[in-house]
């Protein structure tokens, strides 16, 4: 069997393509992973043998020298799209959402080749929502997505959102000693994602060091590559007990050992959150707020989680929460307990399912 697995260059959408390809890994199975160009930048460990890039843009309805530009790259990416489909010959091609699918999703449904694409957000995206009339199946992380889906109800699938096989709990000591912390403080893990947060970086640190307990806080921060060395060197002179990376490969050290998150609310960290039942202070990005915001919602009806807007974010909100969450530890642990029965944690083989049954 042939499988090709389409995706965008954002660890949201690689992450769960690449989780569903570790599940699918056999001896009878050939797997093609394609990816855009820019995704050669990334950190993001693959975990395919077989990938291939191609072009991509990111076009829009606006009428300007950029958008014709884009437009080229989107025939060249879709020429490209061509002769992989040609060459390889797939069973089944498998798309994770993102511009970069379009094309091989359609070439696929030309040639009579089974497609499923999987929508990783509450609110799917553009790239999704075309490809939802010719899509053989659509699974979904979220039931709430039916509702913007509602021509496709006869193909849809609730899934989940496949997340990393290493992605297990460790036992919390373990996880402590990992990142050399003591036992009895406030343990802190900060993500902006797998592209980092200027702004979440930089008030979030503020809020850390201006806080009247800071002895009290032991502090993971996943923060990227651009504020990487500017943000360690304030670290250094803040006397704070930190442990900062660039990119994480182990993020479950970082989950079993974190009290609570600050993060974005990307699908892949709402699935994340939920498999590990961590308290969360959500800030969903502004660029993508409206699929963000929905995503985080659904953790902050449960009152497993506190949804602060990027335009609200400051210093002051971030040492109140603080604050709260030290004085109160049953707060932290309530907003745990809320986790109960949330997440699909073998959603990664229930998309294995809907893919193998095209070939049965």
């Amino acid at each position: 069997m042939r499988f090709l697995v389409a995706t965008g260059s954002s660890g949201g959408h690689i992450f769960p393509a690449t989780a569903l390809i570790d599940y699918l890994k056999s001896p009878d199975i050939q797997m093609l992973l394609v990816l855009p160009l820019k995704a050669r930048e990334n950190k993001i460990p693959l975990n395919c043998d077989n990938v291939e890039y191609i072009h991509s843009s990111n076009l829009t309805p606006q009428l300007n020298k950029r958008n014709i530009i884009n437009l080229g790259f989107f025939f060249l990416a879709a020429w490209e799209s061509f002769r992989i489909i040609i060459k390889f010959k797939p069973d089944v091609v498998i798309g994770f959402g993102s511009q970069n699918t379009l094309a091989l999703i359609f070439w696929a449904w030309l040639f009579r080749i089974n497609t499923i694409i999987h929508e990783q957000n509450v609110i799917p995206g553009r790239a999704n929502r075309l490809l939802s009339g010719i899509a053989d199946k659509i699974a979904l992380s979220f039931s709430q997505t039916n509702s913007y889906l509602k021509g496709a109800a006869g193909k849809i699938k609730i899934v989940g959102n496949p997340i990393r096989p290493e992605l297990k709990r460790i036992d919390k000591k373990d996880a402590l000693d990992f990142f050399d912390f003591k036992e009895g403080k406030i343990n802190i893990l900060v993500t902006g994602g797998s592209q980092g947060s200027f702004k979440l970086n930089d008030i979030v640190f503020r809020a850390f060091d201006n806080f009247k307990k800071k002895d009290d806080l032991q502090i993971i921060h996943i923060c990227g590559s651009r504020d990487f060395i500017e943000l360690k060197a304030r670290y250094v002179s803040s006397g704070l007990r930190y442990r900062i990376f660039d990119f994480l490969t182990s993020m479950q050290y970082a989950y079993s050992a974190a009290d609570f998150v600050i993060c974005r609310a990307g699908a892949t960290t709402i699935a994340e959150l939920q498999k590990f039942s961590c308290p969360a202070i959500l800030v969903p990005y502004p660029f993508a707020y409206l699929h963000q915001l929905a995503n985080a919602r659904v953790l902050e009806e449960i009152s497993a989680a506190i949804v602060i807007k990027d335009e609200d974010l400051t210093v002051e909100k971030i040492n109140a929460q603080l604050l709260e969450f030290s004085e109160n530890p049953s707060k932290l642990k309530s907003m745990q307990k809320a986790y109960f029965g949330q997440g699909r944690p073998d959603a990664a083989a229930l998309l294995a399912k809907e893919v193998l049954d095209f070939c049965s």
